[in-house]
C-alpha cells in the first residue's frame, strides 16, 4: 500500500550520514531519526513556486535523497516511515491537528508517526520544522524529551494526544482510526493548494543542527545569487538561480531590506 520497496534505504541512509546498526532498536530510531533532522532541511520552496508535492517513495527519494533539497512534513515523514519499515520499524502513520497559537480546530493536515521499537511505542516526528522534534519521544502521557537547549512533552486531553514545545502547543492528534495514502493525499493536497493555507504565502526553509535552526530569514540575502548560495551552503538546500530570483519577492513582499 505504501510501496516501500520503491525506496533505495543505502541511498537514504547514505543520504542522511547513518552509518551505525540497522536492527530495529530504539537506539537505532534515536540515531536515524536525529540524522535525519540534521540531514534533510524544512522547507516549502516548491508549494511557493507553485509545483506540485508528490508523496510516492521514488518522488521523495528523487528530491531529497539524490536531488540536494528538503520538504515539509508529509515528504520527509513519508519518506522516513518508508525507510524505518525497510530496517523493520513497525510504523503507524497519522495526521494531527496544528495548535500553534491556542488553535485547536484546524484540520488535520499534519504527517507524524507512531513507531514501535523495544517493545514500547514512540512518537517521530521528523517533518516539523519550527520548535519540532530532534529525537522520538516515548508514547505515554506526560512523557519528555530534550535536546541541547529545547524540550518537549507529551499530554492529553480528552481523547486527544498533545504535543509541545516548551510551553507552546505544537499539535494534537488521535490514534483510535486507520489512516490510509489517500488521507495524506487529501491532507497534502489542502497544505500545498489551499488560499488559506499558511505554506502558500510564507517562505519557508530551516536546518537544524543541536542547538542551533537556521532559517532563511537569517540569511539576510539581497540578491537572488546571494540567495542561492546561503541556502546551499548554510542551509543545505540546492535550488537554480532563477528560482531564487522568483522567491526573493516572496520572502520580502514589502520590498528588500537595506
Amino acid at each position: 500500500m505504501w510501496h516501500i520497496d520503491d525506496l533505495d534505504l543505502d541511498a537514504y541512509l547514505d543520504r542522511i550520514g547513518h552509518g551505525g546498526p540497522r536492527t530495529p532498536s530504539a537506539a537505532t530510531l534515536r540515531a536515524v531519526h536525529r540524522a535525519h533532522v540534521t540531514a534533510i532541511p524544512f522547507e516549502n520552496l516548491d508549494v511557493v513556486l507553485g509545483r506540485g508535492i508528490p508523496l510516492d517513495p521514488k518522488s521523495l527519494q528523487d528530491k531529497m535523497v539524490t536531488g540536494g533539497r528538503g520538504g515539509y512534513c508529509h515528504e520527509h515523514n513519508l519518506l522516513f516511515a518508508a525507510a524505518l519499515e525497510r530496517l523493520g520499524f513497525p510504523v503507524t502513520r497519522l495526521l494531527a491537528r496544528i495548535r500553534l497559537g491556542g488553535r485547536s480546530h484546524l484540520p488535520r493536515s499534519h504527517a507524524m508517526l507512531l513507531v514501535t521499537a523495544d517493545g514500547r511505542r514512540w512518537l517521530a516526528d521528523v517533518g516539523f520544522g519550527g520548535d519540532g522534534l530532534v529525537e522520538p519521544m516515548p508514547f505515554a502521557e506526560e512523557a519528555t524529551a530534550s535536546a541541547g537547549p529545547w524540550r518537549w512533552r507529551l499530554t492529553r486531553d480528552g481523547d486527544l494526544w498533545i504535543l509541545h514545545a516548551g510551553e507552546e502547543q505544537l499539535y494534537g492528534f488521535r490514534t483510535d482510526e486507520p489512516h490510509y495514502p489517500s488521507d495524506f493525499e487529501v491532507a497534502n493536497h489542502y497544505v500545498a493548494t489551499h488560499p488559506r493555507s499558511p505554506f502558500l504565502s510564507h517562505v519557508l526553509a530551516q536546518r537544524t543542527a543541536i542547538g542551533e535552526r537556521v532559517r532563511i530569514e537569517h540569511l539576510g540575502a539581497r540578491t537572488a545569487e546571494g540567495l542561492r548560495d546561503g541556502l546551499r551552503d548554510r542551509i543545505g538546500i540546492t535550488i537554480s538561480e532563477a528560482d531564487a530570483a522568483s522567491l526573493l519577492p516572496l520572502i520580502y513582499p514589502e520590498g528588500r531590506p537595506d
